[in-house]
């Protein structure tokens, strides 16, 4: 699978993944409250990111499994709706938390233990490991074939 072929997947991976790895470090704070500082831009900054990022994810990976031919083509599709849902999920808490007037170190963490924020970080290891081991064959098989 040619490398442009994941790009926009793997961006809106390495988005979401960012963001979480900075809720991480937000709740290790201890903050009672995102009072208009620099830390509390960045969080809401860092979640709107995220949530853009978490609309497009089925689209994406669709476009990843036909671009790159990759099959058995059932068993991607069939995942396709996982992704949504766990997609959906995760944007709807991050929604309502965003939502809220002040957001706290503890608000914070219990949005990192989320079991829909840490089901979509599941597939996403998931699917981009799948598509980094299908394009490190395709490109070894490009390799064998110019011998």
């Amino acid at each position: 699978m040619p490398q442009a072929m994941a790009t926009e997947i793997e961006r809106q991976c390495e988005t979401i993944e960012a963001c979480y790895e900075f809720t991480l470090s937000y709740a290790a704070r201890g903050l009672p409250a995102d009072d208009g500082g620099d830390a509390g831009r960045q969080l809401r900054e860092n979640l709107t990111r995220a949530v853009a990022a978490m609309r497009g994810l089925e689209h994406s990976y669709a476009e990843a499994v036909q671009l790159g031919q990759l099959a058995p083509a059932e068993k991607f599709e069939a995942f396709f709706p996982v992704l949504q849902r766990d997609a959906e999920g995760a944007i709807a808490s991050a929604e309502l938390v965003l939502a809220q007037p002040a957001i706290g170190s503890q608000l914070v963490d219990n949005l990192n233990a989320s079991i829909h924020l840490r089901a979509l970080l599941a597939d996403l290891f998931l699917v981009t490991e799948i598509l980094d081991a299908r394009r490190t064959h395709a490109a070894a098989d490009g390799v064998a074939g110019s011998r």
